[in-house]
């Protein structure tokens, strides 16, 4: 190899080999040349390639060597051609896993499973890490520990309902507050005892012209929201005359609440229990129908607690409905005494206290029943496959003949809370009798017949007797849980009932409907502000 640097300065370099390339021009230079920059590019992707896979194979690889150390004994044993045979491993993993976890529930069918002492996913980290547990144990490690999650959350659940319901048993702090101060102001407040109606009004609480609306209830303030609905929205408001039915200790309150705050110009008549005269023969029987409402409550209770409150799949709420308290509540099974209650009325209207009404009522006085004594929502908006409230099932016992015989479980029963009263039709039937008939034989019957509540043998007491009102008049099942209804539906109905546990005034419930009952709500007056209703 010969340098050849010339003698003007270092601007040219020449490198020679006197063995190649002689006679060519220099042509072997330049392929030389060009071999050694092929080398270097060659090189050069090969380090980038390498630096791209390696990374990947070094995942795989740590992978291997884990998954290898859970399911082998040896890690050594496992690794063999699995590096490029992963997909055969992990279809033979599954195998082993389905395998094990059959074999495991099979166990556990014959009462071999114990209960997982496990409570976290890290305590089972750290059994399968440190014991070194075959895929086998894992299984049955893993299902157990599962299987007790799963109980610990159906029982929570099943508290969860629990307590809501005995939730919605209790008064609010505040109903009480309303109840006490108005107690007081009727001893200190002459006019909260004036009389009601005033004595020119006295007339109208018998006159049939005027459109009547009878309310039985021991709630002030849900009366005064009942009453203030109805007459925010009537056409003629002056037409109206209401008549509350409460208790002896509700009766003060209730007659202050109404002597202090007028109802506009519609009547309002307050009258307690108390203050009726009624035969003794009315007082025996309305005595017996209670001890026997109390006999069906107490047994329905007792088989929940022999059952520790287990239910049949998708009766909870029924089954804990009923066992509310207003079960057993007077005012609620008075409802069959009505036409002895209004003996010189014809023709009203009942409302429950839990109903906002949203619409002018007036149409439903002149309403033709054709002869039928009561008229009521039958049919849904939802169409002819759903119901507006249950199904005769959710009420009665279908496995006693005497139920089967006379109903249909799939038939829809009508809705109570908004209903039209023809009570001269009604005086020339025998349903009163009929229902106190109904209370009898399910004495004989063990008491079997049905649920506990006034509902089941007034549906039994008015069958074939019952006129069905559009589905637009009411709109029932806004105090229950799984209450669903479009906007536009609630919207267009005259009545919003809140049946079902979650009544408006208490805290459970649903957010999305009860503004439909607060807005009429007094806000401004002194009591509801003192008790702090709003709140």
């Amino acid at each position: 190899m010969k340098f050849y640097i010339s003698a003007t300065g270092i601007k040219k370099v020449t490198i020679s080999n006197p063995g190649v390339g002689i006679g060519k021009g220099g042509g072997g230079c330049a392929a030389a040349a060009v071999a050694r920059r092929f080398s270097g590019r060659t090189l050069l992707l090969l380090l980038l390639l390498l630096a791209i896979v390696l990374p990947f194979i070094f995942v795989r690889f740590a992978f291997l060597v884990l998954e290898s150390a859970s399911v082998c004994d040896s890690p050594l044993d496992c690794m063999g051609l699995r590096l490029f045979r992963g997909g055969d491993t992990s279809l033979k993993i599954r195998e082993e896993l389905t395998r094990a976890l059959v074999e495991e529930t099979d166990q556990e069918a014959i009462g071999s499973g114990k209960k997982s002492s496990l409570e976290s996913f890290d305590d089972l980290v750290k059994e399968m890490t440190l014991k070194r547990r075959d895929i086998k144990a894992f299984a049955s490690v893993t299902k157990k520990m599962l299987l007790q999650m799963e109980r610990k959350v159906q029982s929570a659940k099943h508290h969860e309902l629990v307590y809501w319901h005995l939730a919605s048993h209790g008064i609010p702090k505040c109903l009480h507050c309303l109840s006490l101060r108005l107690t007081e102001e009727y001893s200190v407040n002459a006019m909260a005892r004036t009389r009601l109606p005033p004595p020119e009004s006295v007339y109208r609480l018998t006159d049939p012209s005027f459109h009547h609306v009878v309310i039985l209830t021991d709630n002030v303030l849900a009366a005064s929201v009942v009453i203030s609905s109805t007459v925010r929205n009537a056409v003629n408001p002056e037409k109206l005359v209401f008549h509350i039915v409460t208790d002896k200790k509700t009766y003060t309150p209730m007659h202050a609440w109404f002597a202090i705050n007028s109802a506009s110009s519609a009547v309002v008549e307050v009258k307690g229990l108390h203050q009726y005269d009624w035969p003794q023969e009315v007082n025996f029987r309305v005595k017996e129908m209670l001890e026997i409402h109390r006999m069906i409550w107490r047994r329905h209770y007792q088989n929940l607690k022999d059952s520790d409150y287990s239910f049949v799949e998708g009766t909870h709420e029924q089954s804990l409905q009923a066992l509310n308290p207003s079960c057993l509540a007077l005012l609620n099974h008075l409802r069959i005494y009505i036409p002895k209650l209004f003996p010189d009325l014809n023709k009203i209207v009942l409302l429950d206290d839990d109903v906002v009404v949203q619409r002018d009522l007036s149409s439903l006085w002149e309403t033709d029943l054709n002869g039928k004594v009561v008229g009521a929502v039958v049919d849904s908006w939802c169409g002819h496959n759903c119901c507006p409230g249950r199904k005769y099932k959710d009420y009665f016992n279908f496995s006693h003949p005497l139920i089967s015989s006379n109903l249909l479980q799939d038939d829809c029963a009508w809705l109570s809370g908004m209903n039209v009263f023809d009570l001269k039709a009604w005086r020339q039937t025998n349903i009163t009798e009929s229902y106190s008939t109904w209370l009898r034989l399910s004495v004989s019957s063990g008491l079997q017949l049905w649920q506990p509540g006034a509902l089941a043998p007034t549906l039994l007491a008015f069958k074939g007797l019952t006129k069905s009102l559009d589905p637009s008049w009411h709109v029932a099942g806004l105090g229950s849980r799984s209450f669903k209804s479009p906007e536009e539906i609630l919207k267009s109905a005259a009545v919003l009932h809140f049946s079902g546990p979650a009544k408006p005034w208490l805290e459970i419930s649903n957010p999305e409907v009860r503004f439909h009952w607060y807005r009429y709500v007094n806000s401004s007056n002194i009591f509801v502000r003192k008790c702090k209703i709003m709140n």
